[in-house]
């Protein structure tokens, strides 16, 4: 006769909660297997403006005409405060993907962050974008761009991605209406983060040389700061001390206060430039300076590209 083994009831209980947990955790729902993949995080995400258009002119970021041409072309939306982060977020960039297999690609939209959402959809702390039309309709197979955006709202996944310009260099427009006592800047084509937690510029001060009057010879010179080189000097001085401008940076990074958006300024003056300009990234503090990027013939509503940029 062949015995059975026998079982108390506690263990009977606990094998039937392991088998409920194992098909818990291999049978997990569409949502949650694509948030097990590293950072891809939920939200929501509709589209706006003309179907295939390129967003908003502008937007809360104030990045004006930008949005029409490439490279931030049709890569554009809004976003919901949580993101937003009253202009902090301007300039990130982010992956986006929808989930129904049917008519989604698994192929993310990279979009860039150039404006705000702040109702309905982007209400009461929800995480929302609101795409241009082509960016939306990318997120979908082949030929179905159309009947993607007939869906209207959407679940979607999202992760942060870094900026890229292929080609660009950071460069910093000018806004209209700076003068000599106000600057404001608006910073283009930053790589990486794409964001900025702070803003610094420092003068530039350019170190002439000048003859003394009582010098026996010309090699007998004084460095002043700011001399001009008057016509009767320029005769005077030989070429290679003529061509000779001795670069001394001022020792004090003035702080720029953030206005909105991705807007900057200062008040102070009379300012000086030529401007060097220091940046500091809002997600990872890295820090960025463009040494005299900006001119002392500099004016508003121009652009000024440095020669460098964060690595993405």
């Amino acid at each position: 006769m062949q015995c059975q083994p026998e079982y108390s009831v506690s263990q009977v209980l606990t094998f039937f909660l392991l088998l409920a947990f194992k098909c818990s955790v291999v049978a997990p729902t569409q949502l949650n297997h694509q948030l097990s993949e590293p950072h891809w995080l939920p939200a929501t995400a509709t589209w706006y403006g003309s179907p295939d258009g390129d967003g908003s002119d502008g937007g809360a970021c104030g990045y004006g005409s930008l949005v029409d041409v490439k490279p931030l072309r049709a890569r554009v939306g809004a976003v919901s405060p949580v993101l937003f982060k009253n202009g902090g977020g301007c300039g990130a960039c982010y992956k986006v993907r929808c989930l129904d297999k049917s008519i989604c690609s698994r192929r993310a939209v990279t979009i860039i962050v150039t404006d705000e959402c702040p109702g309905g959809y982007c209400s009461n702390g929800r995480t929302h974008f609101d795409l241009s039309g082509a960016a939306f309709g990318r997120m979908a197979i082949a030929g179905e761009s159309g009947q993607l955006r007939n869906r209207g709202e959407l679940p979607v996944i999202y992760r942060r991605a870094p900026c890229k310009y292929p080609g660009k260099n950071i460069a910093f427009h000018v806004n209209e209406g700076s003068t000599d006592y106000w600057l404001s800047l608006l910073v283009e084509f930053e790589d990486g983060d794409g964001d900025v937690g702070s803003m610094h510029i420092r003068e530039i001060k350019y170190l002439n040389p000048l003859i003394k009057k009582t010098a026996p010879n010309i090699a007998d010179i004084t460095l002043l700061n700011h001399v001009p080189l008057t016509n009767n000097l320029k005769k005077t001085l030989p070429l290679h001390i003529l061509h000779k401008r001795i670069i001394a940076s001022s020792s004090e990074w003035l702080q720029m206060n953030h206005v909105w958006g991705a807007n900057w300024s200062i008040i102070g003056g009379p300012l000086k430039g030529p401007f060097s300009v220091k940046l500091t990234t809002l997600s990872t503090g890295r820090t960025l300076s463009a040494r005299a990027v900006i001119p002392s013939n500099w004016s508003p509503k121009a652009t000024y590209t440095s020669r460098l940029n964060f690595s993405p």
